[in-house]
């Protein structure tokens, strides 16, 4: 009787919502007034009903009032992504237009048999590994995302030409609610980390591949190693791989995929991938690598409504994709009552050369005893991933299901560090006049996440794992040369820019 109710509850939910969407759809062509916005964002209840709120443009400012004027509305209209579908239209509307909203949501309230409500979750999850139908169903409702395509194009994007799509996934189509896209990006001598990423990861993996000049050879043979010799079929399942160069650097000749592909490849040899670094073209050609537009570019061609944006060497735990989509389905606190943008960080560690790289956070925690785990980078830049409560959640407890361990801040002790985190498309993007030689490459990100206020929800048993080898600090005179031109170019062009566009914060910074 209780699941009958619930299962009732539910249809009541999914009914109300469409309808309230519905009417909304009625009056965008309404005439619109320069004062007021119109935003859709939904409410605390496990029932998720919609509501409207009017936004006056002149009641929203940062903290030092340096914004210009429609800087705020536009920053307010982008951080909704994280509380309302990011595709859905957001434009001004009268107040009248729209000021009957609540009448009708309450009416066709009334209009339904009185049932007895209870505390408990409307949905059921019985297996937090595992996506269940009632599960991806309500997450089609509450994201209301628009599926994307995945044909392959050719795309000039400034200096370089991108083929988007060039291997894809034999996945097929993915619906935008149904999963998680790792974003990534490399180029073809640190390809030896798909196949233990994908193994943990078992979810969609978006990978650029820098490829100037002769290394788009060892590019495509790695592909086709990595898809024909590896004794699975993770790879060719999940991974969908781009490729970009410079016009400066064009290779003499793309091979096409549509017939390589058809010829297996020769597993005997060994993988096309394991090559000593300092022997690609780019290194030959003292190119710099192009870090923030091979993330962009993984990025903009994922799927999914949620993504990851991370780095090839970073292995994640286990279920994250399933678990993280169930915490969003059942919508508890703080998730249903934030109202600033979000993101959900990801806890990082390092291990030993000849460590086992761990499942779970129980066997991380006896690691971390034993030191042989250690947090990220805490010989190279410990301020760089020094997590808000990091000592609390490397002490407290694993639990059976993912939550928010902590809402944190980029300020204070933490105003220079570098999340890595769950996002969505509407998320910033990273500056791509940024190398990684150069370093700061993510801090331009950080920083507008910090004056647009974001949340940074901290997800409780979700980590991420180096490639085995604690990191240690090596004097690079060339790439600190390198470093100090970047710096140097962040602080007198980029900053000021950034400024101007999103505005400053108190406790903000670079």
């Amino acid at each position: 009787m209780l699941n009958n109710r619930r299962n009732f509850i539910f249809r009541v939910s999914i009914v109300i919502n469409i309808a309230v969407l519905l009417y909304a759809a009625m009056h965008l062509s309404s005439n619109s007034t320069p004062g007021v916005e119109w935003v859709p964002i939904t409410v605390d209840g496990s029932e998720r009903s919609a509501e409207f709120r009017y936004i006056n443009r002149e009641e929203i400012h940062n903290d030092t009032d340096t914004r210009p004027p429609e800087s705020s509305v536009r920053n307010f209209e982008e951080s909704t992504s994280q509380k309302t579908p990011s595709t859905m239209p957001t434009t001004n509307k009268t107040a009248s237009s729209t000021a009957s909203i609540p009448e009708l949501e309450k009416k066709i309230i009334s209009a339904l048999p009185e049932i007895e409500t209870s505390n408990s979750t409307v949905l059921e999850i019985d297996d937090e590994d595992a996506l269940n139908p009632a599960t991806l169903t309500y997450l089609r409702t509450l994201l209301g995302c628009n599926d994307k395509d995945m044909l392959p194009q050719t795309i000039q994007r400034g200096e370089y030409w991108v083929l988007k799509n060039f291997v894809r996934a034999d996945h097929g189509f993915i619906q935008c609610h149904e999963s998680i896209t790792y974003t990534t990006h490399a180029g073809f001598e640190f390809l030896d980390n798909v196949q233990p990423l994908v193994e943990r990861w078992m979810a969609p993996v978006s990978l650029a591949i820098h490829a100037p000049g002769a290394d788009m050879g060892p590019t495509v043979n790695s592909i086709r190693y990595l898809r024909d010799c590896l004794g699975n079929e993770l790879i060719k399942q999940y991974v969908t791989f781009h490729v970009f160069f410079s016009h400066k650097n064009l290779p003499s000749s793309i091979p096409n995929p549509d017939s390589f592909l058809q010829t297996p490849y020769n597993c005997t040899a060994k993988p096309p991938y394991d090559v000593n670094a300092n022997s690609t073209y780019m290194k030959a050609k003292s190119l710099l690598y192009p870090v923030n537009v091979a993330r962009n570019i993984a990025r903009e061609a994922a799927v999914t409504h949620f993504i990851l944006p991370s780095d090839i060497e970073l292995y994640p735990s286990p279920n994250l994709v399933p678990r993280f989509l169930n915490m969003i389905a059942r919508n508890a606190k703080p998730l249903s009552t934030s109202t600033r943008p979000r993101v959900f960080p990801i806890s990082i560690f390092e291990v030993g050369a000849k460590a086992q790289v761990p499942s779970t956070k129980n066997e991380l925690q006896g690691m971390l005893t034993n030191k042989t785990a250690i947090p990220f980078h805490k010989f190279v830049c410990p301020n760089c991933h020094n997590i808000p409560q990091g000592q609390q959640w490397m002490t407290a407890p694993e639990t059976n299901q993912m939550d928010v361990f902590h809402v944190g801040k980029r300020r204070g002790k933490f105003v220079h560090w570098e999340p890595i985190f769950i996002g969505t498309h509407q998320d910033p993007y990273y500056d791509e006049r940024l190398s990684w030689e150069g370093k700061k490459d993510k801090m331009t990100q950080g920083y507008i996440l910090c004056v647009k206020d974001y949340d940074f929800m901290i997800l409780n048993n979700a980590f991420l794992i180096h490639k085995p080898g604690i990191k240690h600090y090596v004097k690079n005179e060339k790439r600190d040369k390198i470093a100090g031109k970047q710096s140097l170019f962040i602080k007198s062009v980029i900053m000021p820019q950034l400024k101007t566009l999103f505005g400053t914060r108190n406790g903000c910074a670079l």
